[in-house]
């Protein structure tokens, strides 16, 4: 096993390039190193500077280093398609200027990520779901013929691709020599899957991991409530690592024995979260993972 750590602006309550209820990115990267990490995802393109030369100061002086990052759009859109390749082209430039390998792929979320309303159909017809599939090869063949980086696919709450059954048939019907999945683990427990059995069914696929647990209380009121994915994040809906439903101890196991080797990001969202609040929880998630000998 040899699993690297790192961090992500989600972590710290970060997922719009820019928002007043945000952290100052100056302060996300301080923190960052603060709370042992080593390793950052660049997060929601604009948030770091997108000046790469400034980018790759801010980071060499804390010595940090990047991991990757992502895009996300609807990807069964036509009409997002010219907003999905922007994000691709420009987290393409970044990443390969900085010499990182990784570019997440993401849906969009059939609900609003600030207000939890409705922005689309909760499932897709067949056609819909051709074009996903296809989007995501193409997606995946620019990254990696024009940039050189490799596509991880990412799970994610209230989008098209969140239940285990959808992550089993993506999986089918995508080029693995062109297609990796990037394991959230608390996005999938979030949708009652158990990413420790998914992790021994599929660790040959899966490149790339971030790791994040639930509160089972507040799953509990958020199913019986309908809460929508924004709103339940802002009720604490993801915990630290020690403290929620991921048997994070049986997950570790699982990785020794597959003899996982890539990145593990902590990613715990709390958008939106005090200022003050990040920084002890990363230490206290960074010192759990220490003590599992994950990374």
């Amino acid at each position: 096993m040899n699993v690297t750590i790192g961090n992500a602006p989600d972590n710290w309550g970060v997922w719009f390039p820019s928002d007043p209820k945000q952290i100052p990115w100056q302060r996300y990267l301080d923190e960052t190193v603060e709370a042992g990490y080593q390793w950052t995802e660049l997060g929601p393109y604009g948030y770091l500077p997108t000046d790469m030369p400034k980018l790759q100061a801010e980071l060499q002086k804390r010595g940090l280093k990047v991991s990757g990052t992502f895009a996300m759009a609807p990807m069964e859109d036509p009409e997002a398609w010219p907003e999905l390749e922007r994000q691709v082209l420009g987290a393409g430039e970044a990443l390969s200027f900085l010499g990182a390998k990784h570019l997440l792929l993401i849906d969009g979320t059939y609900t609003s990520e600030k207000t939890g309303e409705p922005v689309g159909p909760v499932s897709l017809d067949e056609n819909a779901w051709r074009r996903l599939i296809d989007t995501a090869h193409r997606v995946a063949d620019i990254a990696r013929f024009r940039f050189g980086l490799h596509v991880v696919f990412h799970p994610h709450a209230e989008t098209h691709v969140e239940y285990e059954a959808q992550i089993e048939q993506f999986l089918k019907e995508t080029d693995p020599e062109r297609i990796s999945l990037c394991l959230d683990t608390g996005h999938h427990a979030y949708r009652g899957g158990d990413p420790v059995e998914f992790m021994r069914r599929h660790h040959r696929r899966i490149r790339y991991l971030h790791l994040k647990s639930i509160d089972s209380s507040v799953r509990s009121t958020v199913i019986s409530q309908k809460i929508p994915f924004a709103k339940a994040v802002a009720m604490d809906m993801f915990c630290e690592l020690s403290k929620g439903v991921v048997d994070f101890r049986a997950f570790a196991e699982v990785l020794r024995q597959a003899d996982y080797e890539g990145f593990a990001v902590v990613e715990q969202d709390m958008y939106p979260a005090p200022f003050d609040k990040p920084l002890p929880i990363g230490k206290r998630n960074r010192a759990f993972l220490h003590e599992l000998g994950i990374g």
